[in-house]
């Protein structure tokens, strides 16, 4: 039986090595399919900071986009929806090459281009004794044989 739950969220996208920050605090929908695996639907990214080193406090966008996570405690699939320019998929399971796609969209909100990069997930952390309550995604991007960073993706539900 497919259950769901209300609860705020803190979603992060740090790069080690690169000076990339993105947050997002915003309320989500989180629905429970079975024991181990759930879906998490943040449907307005309402506080998205965006910045260097350094966080910054300005607002970069308001736009209406859904942002969906399947989860499961081997493999997470991140996908940004919406009529905005840019939108992606993630695919990330421990210990092997996933893509993450990019799709563009023209000012219409029509595809005019996509790409794909692999990405490699060293760790991947799912903590929560019935609900998930913390995913923790360490992985590295791939462009071919030239590697474009390390990222980390943290996600913390609070129920």
């Amino acid at each position: 039986m497919l259950t769901h739950h209300h609860c705020p969220v803190s979603l992060a996208l740090v790069s080690t090595d690169l000076p990339i920050l993105s947050t997002v605090e915003t309320s989500a929908t989180l629905y429970q399919k079975d024991q181990l695996q759930f879906h998490l639907l943040l449907d307005q990214l309402d506080s998205l900071n965006s910045g260097t080193e350094e966080p910054s406090n300005s607002r970069v966008g308001t736009a209406k986009q859904l942002l969906w996570l399947e989860i499961s405690p081997s493999r997470v699939i991140m996908t940004l929806q919406g009529k905005e320019h840019f939108c992606y998929r993630h695919f990330w399971e421990k210990g092997i090459y996933g893509l993450s796609r990019y799709w563009l969209n023209d000012d219409s909100g029509q595809l005019t281009d996509s790409f794909r990069l692999r990405n490699y997930t060293r760790s991947l952390r799912l903590d929560g004794e019935n609900l998930p309550e913390y995913l923790r995604v360490e992985y590295e991007l791939w462009s071919g044989r030239v590697q474009m960073g390390n990222y980390v993706l943290h996600l913390e539900i609070h129920h």
